[in-house]
Order: structure tokens, then sequence, then C-alpha cells
């Protein structure tokens, strides 16, 4: 079976870049053992290149979003992510990335200007209210990912025009009103999504 890199939902198109995560959260359904979503399986079998992934995006202009997305985060590979985006804006394309929050962290230094000009939107996984219950749901890798998490947020906004923390309603213990409020005192938006719901 080819490996599904690109992928269209509605009038979108995502990009799978990469398996890994640094989270192991327990409501993805990869954690639960399965690599689909909608009709696509992404199950990898290597991580591709700037120019594979560009080779399969198709015409930019077809789709509202190029969103880096998949079962993995994607600025785990920062340099092709980065790539890819400045191709995609070469076409006239806007790009989205969903991402956990935990690029500063992982790479130990501010990556937002190196995503600025390139990055229109982020979205942003909040997922909780308090620390507890992200460790609890989320199950980070890294020590301080949830305080890294929200320093994320706070920073974004200079230098991404679009910034929504998102979480998940239904989710134990996860209070819809108290990750608002998180987001909304770093000047971010939020939006709240369903259980269950993939893509």
């Amino acid at each position: 079976m080819k490996q599904t890199i690109a992928y269209t939902i509605e009038d979108r198109r995502y990009l799978s870049i990469t398996d890994r995560c640094t989270l192991a959260c327990e409501f993805c359904p990869k954690t639960k053992g399965s690599m689909q979503v909608h009709e696509y399986n992404l199950t990898f079998d290597h991580r591709p290149e700037t120019d594979e992934i560009i080779a399969v995006i198709g015409n930019v202009s077809d789709f509202s979003w190029v969103v880096f997305c998949g079962f993995g985060e994607p600025t785990l590979r920062l340099k092709t992510l980065l790539e890819v985006a400045r191709y995609v804006k070469q076409q006239g394309g806007r790009v989205r990335l969903n991402t956990d929050g935990l690029a500063n962290l992982v790479h130990k230094r501010n990556v937002l200007p190196e995503m600025s000009g390139l990055i229109d939107a982020l979205s942003v996984s909040l997922n909780a209210q308090n620390e507890a219950t992200y460790i609890n749901h989320c199950a980070p890798a890294l020590e301080n990912s949830w305080q890294a998490m929200l320093d994320f947020l706070q920073l974004a906004p200079a230098f991404i025009p679009d910034v929504t923390a998102t979480a998940i309603n239904g989710l134990d213990g996860a209070d819809m009103a108290a990750c608002r409020q998180l987001a909304e005192e770093r000047g971010v938006k939020f939006r709240q999504r369903e259980l269950d719901s993939v893509g």
C-alpha cells in the first residue's frame, strides 16, 4: 500500500509529514491502534522529504487551506515543515499548522519567528484547564510540557495572525469554560472539538 502523504477533507488539503509525536494522547486514534482518518490510512513506511511532499500537494489554488496535520507532530520536522510552507505561500496558498504547541520546548528556542510569514494560522491543542488533567489525557514525553504549551500560546499572536487553542469536549475532567478562559487570557481564539470526531 502506497503511503498517504497528502489527503483532502472538504476543501482543505492535509499533509502528514511525520508519525512521531511529543504526546501519547489517550483519545488519539493512533494511540488506540488505528491510523485511519475518514477514508485515508496514514500508516507510515518512511518520513517523506520536502520534494516528495511538494510533489503530491496538487494545485494549491484548489484548496482553502493547506494544513500540516496527521498522526504526528509536524514541528518535530521543523525544517521540512517550513520548506513546504514556503512553497505553498509562493503558490499563493494559505497554510495552517495543527500542533501540540511544544515546538519551543523541543527545539530549545522560540521557533515562532521562523514561522512568521509562512504559517497563516495555528491550531494549538490545549486539551485541559490544568496540568494534572493535561498529563492524564495527553501523556507528554517531556517535562514541563503543559507550561511550555501555554507559553507558546502566549507568544504566538506576535508572529502568527490567526491563533486558536482547541480542547475536546467529552474528555473526563476537561472544563471547556476554563479552557476558553485560558485561551482568551493569552489573546487567542478558542474552539471546542468533540470527542471521537477526527478531521
